[in-house]
């Protein structure tokens, strides 16, 4: 076991030590190599060294290198050294963060974890927070707390009754809402296409405005960080309104509730202190390894109550239960990790971390519009939209920008027009992956001039 966990180490370290002399997207070949994993299921099992060499020879080179730090697409984070390797050990560990009995160690750093969160975020003191896979099953989780809350204030028992004959819940949600809100929705029993939609200015920020009447069977569902600009609705105004109403405002924040921690870049996520709950990622800008994403729910009961269920084997005592906050009973303790992470970067490293990745995206800007480039939105935060031209030649650069290897954007599509999507998310990337980018944007639209 030593020696395999060894060899094991060795080949993760040697990865990660080429990532800076290795293409970012895999190349054709080494896809093509991953038919050698198509073996017969033998019979008789390997040796555990030969199945973790052939893992590493054919899998390390298929991957797609986002832990590196010229991988711009989808807002992935790479992976801190000290939250890896707390990866590691937690894998070690194998701990089942259902209940504190199942795992002591894992309910005490969630509750560590908890209370640093809701404090370097800035977040209403007592405020819940439950450790789910990514910001869909966060957005899921905020959305049942609100679910139960406001169909028990009209004395219904959602929990027992279900939603057939239930008091109708009106959703609004900004033109530009995400996919994962979406998906959330249709999943909570909302449906995906009974939403109220709020239009949206040149940003993707909601216009305040144009916010229809709420009540207190509303859901208003503000964005923080647009996927596409970066901007943030107006939370401060639109909280304001519906608070006075009577609704429940939630906060999809998959990446720009990140902002809060940085005194730089706080005042864009203004007001979002007073939302009732936030869905974020850990995976995206606290830069742990997936998957990790974060549900806060204001009041505590209320996520608890949506989340639990019972049995006569769930022993419970009386410290945080981990299956009170979030969907899963069985589940690993991705807390673990996220204690590891806050830890290592202490409140000046993580605003810091933001801040850097903030600079570098306007930097990126700069660069594209010097050498010619349009830059699509106003980068106010990590992401930055360009277009080559056309879409058939916007596209062309993406997919050869892809190709070519040395960096890893994506496309999109931003109000009509196509346009390649930058995200500066990860702790590694500096100016030097920056300039080598932008060098290679430029040899591929030269080359295919």
């Amino acid at each position: 076991m030593t020696s395999l966990l060894g060899n094991t180490a060795n080949r993760a370290e040697k990865y990660l030590e080429g990532l800076k002399t290795r293409r970012v997207s895999p190349s054709d070949e080494a896809v093509n190599n991953l038919k050698k994993l198509d073996v017969e299921l033998p019979k008789k099992g390997w040796e555990p060294d030969r199945v973790i060499s052939l893992l590493d020879e054919v899998g390390s080179p298929a991957t797609v290198a986002s832990a590196d730090s010229r991988y711009f697409g989808f807002v992935i984070g790479g992976s801190l050294p000290t939250a890896l390797a707390a990866n590691w050990l937690a894998g070690a560990w194998d701990q089942n963060g259902v209940l504190y009995l199942t795992s002591p160690v894992t309910a005490v750093l969630e509750e560590i974890s908890e209370q640093w969160l809701v404090e370097l975020l800035g977040l209403h003191p007592g405020t819940a927070v439950g450790f789910v896979t990514g910001a869909t099953m966060a957005n899921f989780s905020g959305l049942a707390a609100a679910r139960n809350v406001l169909l028990e204030r009209q004395g219904w028992d959602v929990e027992a009754k279900g939603l057939f004959s239930a008091p109708e819940i009106k959703v609004v949600v900004g033109e530009e809402y995400h996919a994962s809100m979406r998906k959330a929705l249709g999943l909570i029993g909302f449906g995906r296409d009974r939403v109220i939609k709020v239009p949206v200015d040149k940003q993707g920020r909601m216009i305040a405005a144009k916010l229809p009447t709420v009540d207190e069977l509303t859901i208003v569902c503000l964005q923080a960080g647009n996927v596409n600009t970066g901007s943030f609705d107006p939370a401060e105004e639109i909280i304001q309104t519906a608070k006075n109403a009577g609704a429940w405002v939630h906060v999809d924040g998959a990446f720009g509730l990140w902002a809060k921690a940085s005194p730089k870049y706080a005042g864009l996520a203004k007001g979002l202190e007073f939302a009732d709950s936030i869905a974020t990622d850990a995976h995206k800008w606290l830069n742990v390894p997936y998957d990790s994403g974060l549900v806060f729910v204001r009041d505590r009961n209320a996520l608890a109550r949506a989340m639990t269920t019972s049995a006569a084997y769930l022993i419970e005592s009386g410290r945080r239960e981990g299956y009170f906050y979030t969907p899963e009973m069985s589940r690993r303790g991705r807390g673990i990790e996220i204690w590891a992470a806050l830890l290592s970067l202490g409140r000046d490293g993580l605003a810091e971390l933001i801040d850097r990745c903030c600079q570098l995206a306007s930097k990126f800007a700069n660069r594209m519009e010097e050498e010619g480039f349009t830059v699509l939105n106003d980068v106010v935060l990590n992401q930055v939209l360009i277009s080559f031209g056309d879409t058939e030649r916007t596209n062309k650069v993406t997919k050869a920008i892809q190709s070519e290897g040395t960096m890893w954007a994506g496309g999109t599509e931003w109000q009509g027009t196509t346009a390649m999507r930058f995200s500066v998310s990860s702790w590694a990337t500096t100016e030097n992956d920056i300039e080598k980018s932008v060098q290679a944007i430029k040899q591929v639209v030269e080359s295919l001039d």
